[in-house]
């Protein structure tokens, strides 16, 4: 496996008494996509929330490009090359998408060339450059990710977090944003994206991680994942093992 950008160990968090992760262990190779899968109810969003610093961790580690930012916050962890595109539309919608974009460099650090940032995402996204006046409630549910996706690269992330990209998008939309996520990666940009579209992520990443209960029940590439008999059962309602 290629050499890892973040590495989970044996992470246990959840929502109050609620334990959702239950010694989460994996880890992300870097400069590749990597999807996370499972069933309802795995800790799929959950564990996006431990690595970005919105849930508590009880105990376990998180270890990013070699630093344990196990107990960070979120704006430290943007300081240091992590992004996080949360599932559904999370856009200011009566702003506009240039204002939108401008947000997303509220933590950038002192002498950041934000003015050239933005200008080389309105020259890689040519729908930013045509429709930065627009309001944000304007745009497509397609237009909308993209935007967010934007917005999560004017840090110039090392790693970017990406939850249920797919979501309410019509098939061809779809394709288009998974397009821009290859297209990511050839950047040089590592991505983690949970998906619930099993197959058509799998088939567009590298890696894929199965999450099951809060545990890791399969991790390796993306095309032995997708071959592999329990994946199917797996979504069907069984479980992967037994425990």
């Amino acid at each position: 496996m290629a050499t890892e950008i973040l590495r989970l160990e044996e992470v246990v968090g959840g929502y109050g008494k609620l334990t959702v992760l239950n010694g989460t262990s994996f880890a992300v190779p870097r400069g590749a996509i990597t999807t996370v899968i499972g069933p309802n109810g795995a800790g799929k969003s959950t564990v996006f929330k431990a690595i970005f610093g919105l849930l508590g961790v009880a105990s376990g580690r998180i270890v990013f490009d070699g630093r344990d930012i196990t107990q960070l916050d979120p704006r430290r962890l943007l300081e240091l090359g992590i992004s996080y595109v949360p599932q559904g539309r999370n856009v200011f919608p009566e702003l506009s998408v240039l204002h939108n974009l401008e947000l997303g460099a509220t933590t950038a650090p002192p002498g950041a060339d934000v003015g050239g940032r933005l200008a080389s995402l309105m020259e890689r996204f040519p729908m930013l450059r045509r429709k930065r006046d627009a309001q944000a409630s304007t745009l497509s549910g397609g237009e909308q990710k993209l935007l967010e996706i934007a917005r999560g690269l004017l840090l110039e992330p090392k790693l970017m977090l990406i939850d249920e990209p797919s979501i309410g998008l019509s098939p061809l939309l779809v394709k288009d944003i998974f397009g821009i996520l290859q297209g990511l990666r050839a950047s040089g940009v590592s991505i983690l994206m949970v998906e619930q579209n099993a197959k058509r992520a799998l088939e567009m990443s590298d890696f894929g991680i199965v999450l099951e209960l809060g545990r890791t029940r399969l991790q390796g590439r993306a095309a032995e994942i997708l071959a592999d008999p329990r994946i199917g059962q797996l979504f069907l309602g069984g479980a992967v093992f037994t425990t």
